[in-house]
């Protein structure tokens, strides 16, 4: 088995979004995925970047990745944010996401931030035992909150 880990390239989206969808069914919201390729190309790629990833190959096909973008605290200054770390189904439990999770952490640490930050659905049990082996902080004290498209459009705001 070969795996190799690297930066994502514009020619991974289709198998990116592939894995975006996957984890859309994993969390029970197999419609809710509404961005497309071509968005993240521009999002990802494009003038205005707003994102990086890695992927991690095995045998040559990607099987996973992670997600991850810049913010910025009024408290803190630069923070990353690790948006997703998706393994296809079947190679989970493999350790590919902690070689995916190790490489995000060496890049919070080389770009200096602050705070590296993400979110776990509260019922994901796998997940949450996976970051609390990293002694990560969960926060019970912030409550999440949004917008969704539909209502920014049609906002009298």
């Amino acid at each position: 088995m070969s795996v190799n880990i690297r930066i994502g390239k514009k020619e991974d989206l289709a198998a990116t979004l592939a894995l975006v969808r996957e984890l859309a069914v994993f969390e029970r919201a197999p419609r809710e995925v509404e961005v497309s390729i071509e968005e993240m190309m521009d999002w990802g790629f494009g003038e205005n970047k707003l994102f990086d990833f890695f992927v991690l190959e095995k045998d040559n096909a990607i099987v996973a990745m992670a997600l991850y973008y810049y913010k910025y605290s009024t408290w803190k200054g630069k923070c990353l944010f690790l948006e997703d770390i998706i393994v296809t189904e079947k190679e989970r439990g493999k350790g590919f996401g902690k070689l995916l999770f190790n490489e995000v952490v060496s890049v919070a640490k080389k770009e200096k931030v602050r705070r590296m930050e993400w979110q776990v659905l509260e019922w994901n049990a796998s997940a949450l035992q996976f970051y609390k082996r990293y002694k990560a902080l969960e926060d019970d004290e912030w409550i999440n909150c949004k917008l969704t498209f539909e209502q920014l459009q049609n906002s009298a705001l």
